[in-house]
């Protein structure tokens, strides 16, 4: 019985599993650059840097960005055309974005960024799959 309680113990104790999230971006214009995605808490959306990253060579249509090692939650995913490699989104004399940038379940930017709710998504204890589209403004 004792066994039995102390094995119970244990197994309630084993953290729940990280996922990586598999992130199919849309809409690339060229191959220049990569294409960079960070998936956010909701305390690190729309800020510059969130813990959870990845990025992939920019190709003209699709590309496909895993970031590995998520812990379940509830995340909103960011990415940007980063088609000079300089690692941030560049932006023009009134602050609009020159490379293209994207938001899970495709949230749209409306006089601003998404709220986190309209980008948000769930990860588990297994892989997770999303597919959005970039835009350029």
């Amino acid at each position: 019985m004792i066994k039995a309680l102390l094995l119970a113990a244990s197994l309630a104790a084993v953290p729940a599993q990280a996922s990586s999230v598999f992130v199919s971006i849309t809409g690339v214009r060229n191959a220049s650059g990569h294409v960079r995605v960070a998936v956010c808490t909701k305390a690190e959306f729309l800020k510059p840097h969130c813990l959870y990253t990845g990025n992939a060579p920019a190709a003209q249509g699709s590309v496909l960005v895993v970031v590995p090692d998520v812990p379940p939650g509830t995340y909103a995913a960011q990415a940007f055309h980063d088609e000079n490699d300089n690692g941030v989104i560049d932006r023009n004399i009134f602050g609009i974005p020159t490379e293209g940038l994207g938001f899970s379940n495709n949230a749209k930017m409306f006089f601003g960024p998404p709220r986190f709710d309209a980008a948000a998504f769930a990860v588990g204890g297994t892989n997770v799959r999303i597919t959005f589209s970039l835009r350029y403004y």
